[in-house]
């Protein structure tokens, strides 16, 4: 069993994995003052709450795009678990051809998203992330990292829209009931939710034009069913997909690792 953990700008998100199989989903929000002693007991609580036995877990991976808690998250999990925590970046073998300008330059999160869609869902495939940033990578069919978009997210455009306005109220994020609103809450949900669902079908189509081949979409994060549910084109949500893709990278890596020991 091993520990996967995806640190992202609002939370950390971290699951226990046998052969595959995910077997918790734990979350914690990123907090960027904590230190690696915090970090441990705050997980360690979590483990313990759920009943999960640390003793038994093989190893660690973790996905970051949060620099700050990256160091203290390695920390807490090797006085944890006793042993080093893998951590996605350059050096890692993939599995994939990244044709960006700097190969380097690939965001963790979006290597073990594009990762886990390849074997989940097979290529080419359009991989689209619904967090606090929302983003959409292509991996042609040859299984070869394309590029792609990134946009504010849903709730951060909406932050953003009621602190920059003096009369736009803080609204959460639901499916509103028409894309024409009749009072202000209804027309800002329509335009966080209809427009974003407006924008992923045609930046989908737009990538599929420029790729010469059409894709499947994967959609993940905490908002992608609300969206995607509004989308014209079909969209298959896979709450669990960067976990999925940490399990892929740990086997492949840890395998490699072993091998060279031998």
């Amino acid at each position: 069993m091993i520990l996967a953990v995806d640190a992202g700008n609002t939370n950390v998100v971290l699951g226990t994995i046998e052969n595959g199989e995910i077997l918790n989903v734990l979350r914690l929000h990123t907090d960027l003052n904590s230190t690696a002693e915090e970090y441990s007991i705050t997980i360690r609580q979590l483990m313990d709450f759920y009943g999960i036995e640390v003793e038994k877990l093989d190893g660690a991976i973790l996905s970051s795009v949060v620099p700050p808690v990256t160091r203290p998250l390695v920390s807490a999990i090797r006085r944890l678990t006793g042993k080093e925590c893998m951590v996605v970046g350059p050096g890692m073998k993939t599995g994939m051809n990244v044709r960006l300008d700097d190969p380097g330059s690939l965001a963790s999160d979006l290597a073990v998203g594009a990762v886990a869609a390849i074997a989940c869902y097979g290529v080419p495939v359009i991989v689209l992330d619904m967090g606090t940033a929302t983003s959409m990578v292509v991996v042609d069919g040859k299984g070869a990292f394309r590029g792609g978009a990134i946009m504010p997210g849903v709730t951060l455009g909406l932050q953003a829209l009621s602190a920059g306005t003096s009369l736009l109220p803080d609204i959460s994020v639901m499916q509103p009931k028409k894309a024409i609103g009749t009072n202000t809450v209804e027309a800002m949900r329509s335009g966080a939710v209809f427009a974003t669902a407006s924008m992923i079908d045609g930046m989908a189509e737009r990538m599929e034009t420029e790729l010469g081949e059409k894709c499947r979409v994967i959609a993940t994060g905490s908002l992608a069913k609300v969206i995607t549910s509004c989308c014209r084109r079909e969209i298959i949500c896979d709450s669990h997909l960067l976990l999925k893709g940490l399990w892929l990278l740990w086997e492949r890596n840890h395998r490699e690792k072993s091998s060279e020991r031998k």
